[in-house]
């Protein structure tokens, strides 16, 4: 049991640590809107680690060879959605600065939404599904597989909240309109940046 929850705690922080696009997205994402939807957001991305790591412990080493062949077209279709997350965000930051009293109903201010979005965005990424698989084979047992689970989903919980709290930080210290303008159209030229990187790498 020991070493399924080492290697769950392993597993989730080792998909988490590197930020990624998504990482990015959910600390621009904090910063412009609230503690409170960042951590929802957060959790949607935990959960999408955590039902990656299920999968891989029930039957990864099935489905791996299932993943491969459509891993191009998932990268390109999460490009695609990360591309469009960023430029909303720049024009909704181009439209709060000059029209600070228009508020947009696309915004994901709303807790419940941002978590169902990062979960999406999450669960389009093959590579996490890949990556669990790898872990999996020859790893933890059956009776094991919950404790790998439930480790890999509290240590990616734990990253994705650190980089929610880190977008709150630097939403608070850039708290001006001119401040906020720049935070987010260097975030959405950042995941602009990492989705481009997704689909050449």
């Amino acid at each position: 049991m020991s070493a399924a929850l080492v290697a769950g705690l392993v597993a989730g922080y080792g998909i988490a640590i590197p930020v990624g696009a998504v990482g990015a997205y959910l600390m621009a994402l904090t910063a412009r809107t609230s503690l409170r939807v960042g951590a929802a957001a957060a959790m949607g991305v935990a959960t999408a680690d955590g039902l990656y790591a299920l999968i891989s412990t029930l039957g990864g080493s099935a489905l791996a060879p299932v993943v491969q062949p459509i891993t191009t077209p998932l990268r390109w279709a999460s490009a695609a959605v990360l591309v469009v997350l960023a430029i909303r965000g720049a024009v909704k930051a181009v439209t709060s600065y000059r029209r600070p009293q228009e508020v947009s109903g696309r915004e994901l201010t709303d807790p419940v939404r941002a978590y169902a979005a990062l979960l999406g965005i999450t669960l389009v990424n093959p590579m996490t599904l890949i990556y669990f698989t790898a872990l999996v084979l020859g790893g933890p047992t059956a009776g094991d597989g919950a404790v790998f689970v439930l480790a890999a989903f509290a240590a990616s919980a734990s990253w994705q909240l650190l980089l929610a709290g880190g977008g709150a930080l630097l939403g608070q210290a850039l708290a001006g309109p001119r401040g906020r303008l720049a935070t987010a159209l260097v975030s959405s030229a950042v995941i602009v940046g990492l989705a481009v990187g997704l689909v050449t790498g």
